[in-house]
């Protein structure tokens, strides 16, 4: 009668641990970029690493007790921030995602913070909108990203313009959120460290032709075209025409602009120009560029690192907050981002997730060198990166 018993209870034990292992947690995220539109040759490898965050997560089996976590994709067109928002909104209502990851572009970013992430109470981590609007943003708390303002894009930009000599530029923008704040920050850092900016002027994407903005360009002069565009679009559009007619044979590329179809659009006729983007020559850096070549993408294409950055804060924090609920989990991104606590790189998140299940801090350091400041962005770091025989590369971090 005994052994009967303790058979039975057995049987009952297993048949309860498998109901409970069958009826984990599915948390959905929803990553949000512009797979097609202006940066389309970009958000592949966005979109890549923040899935290899949830991979490895996945594999650990450590988050909120066995809880898997499904990548659910939307595209924000970068561009169209009603197509945006509309798309953002399925992801919520239909999908049932628990947070966001994104999106990309800073105007599209708004739109869906303020007309659906914030209505629908769901975190937002963006990787990539940079717009220095975004910082004063209301967010009800949110709202982060782990790329950083364009407010330092901007100082950057001038350190390295002013260390080569370059007292005067003109500047052309995409006429959007992204483009004129990157534009304005730049211009204010730029005059206030004694430069000159002898025109910013707005370009549309999606012309074929670009030669009166060129030609406007041309007459205001400049040593170097600044080109706050983006490389699918505009931005490529304007530098295309500025070589055919001589207008200008140097320019500098921020962020939006940087990717590998500058080598292929251009190759050696950007021989000596320069720019910057987001990245870091930190340990983590090198951890995540070896994860992503095993995983089959470019670790070191433009917000990868932030995008599996972005990734990881979201997940850390829910198991910070014990729960995969939006309202629990945004009060822990700071928490988890920060110090103190223990370093977590890439391809350590199944030892952050067991740190904090056993009550222990961590500070996530991340493939980008997270540190969240102020609004719930990034500190920020740049590579500067430089044209030779074809390509461009990076040639120093700042």
């Amino acid at each position: 009668m005994k052994n009967l018993m303790m058979a039975t209870a057995a049987t009952a034990m297993a048949a309860s641990g498998a109901f409970a292992a069958g009826h984990a947690e599915e948390i959905k995220i929803g990553v949000i970029l512009g797979f097609t539109g202006p940066l389309e040759s970009i958000t592949p490898a966005m979109g890549a690493g923040a899935e290899l965050a949830m991979s490895e997560v996945n594999a650990s089996g450590a988050l909120l007790d066995g809880a898997t976590v499904t990548s659910v994709r939307g595209d924000s067109t970068c561009i169209d921030a009603g197509a945006a928002a509309a798309a953002a909104e399925r992801l919520i209502t239909s999908d049932k995602v628990n947070a966001l990851m994104g999106a990309d572009c800073s105007g599209v970013t708004g739109a869906i913070l303020q007309n659906v992430a914030r209505p629908n109470g769901v975190v937002m981590i963006s990787p990539s909108a940079t717009s220095p609007g975004l910082s004063t943003a209301e967010d009800d708390g949110l709202f982060f990203r782990t790329a950083p303002s364009d407010a330092r894009q901007g100082v950057i930009m001038t350190e390295i313009l002013q260390d080569r000599g370059v007292s005067e530029v003109a500047v052309t923008y995409t006429n959007n959120d992204y483009g004129k704040g990157l534009a304005d920050a730049f211009q204010a850092a730029f005059e206030a460290a004694g430069g000159t900016v002898t025109i910013s002027a707005a370009h549309e994407d999606g012309k074929a032709d670009y030669s009166s903005e060129v030609g406007a360009l041309a007459s205001a002069g400049g040593e170097v075209l600044v080109v706050a565009g983006y490389v699918d679009q505009g931005g490529s559009g304007v530098i295309r025409s500025a070589l055919d007619t001589g207008a200008f044979d140097t320019f500098y590329m921020p962020d939006g602009m940087v990717g590998a179809a500058l080598n292929d659009n251009f190759g050696d006729e950007l021989e000596g120009s320069y720019g910057s983007y987001p990245g870091t020559d930190s340990a983590g850096a090198a951890q995540f560029m070896t994860l992503a070549e095993e995983a089959g993408f470019d670790g070191t294409s433009t917000f990868a690192p932030e995008s599996y950055d972005a990734a990881a804060l979201i997940m850390l924090a829910m198991q910070a907050a014990g729960s995969s609920a939006s309202a629990d989990f945004k009060d822990h991104v700071f928490d988890v981002a920060n110090a103190p606590g223990t370093e977590i790189f890439p391809g350590e998140l199944q030892k952050g997730l067991e740190l904090l299940a056993a009550g222990e801090d961590i500070d996530y350091v991340g493939a980008s060198a997270v540190e969240l400041i102020g609004p719930g962005e990034s500190a920020g770091n740049f590579q500067e990166i430089e044209f030779a025989d074809g390509v461009y590369s990076t040639i120093s971090y700042r």
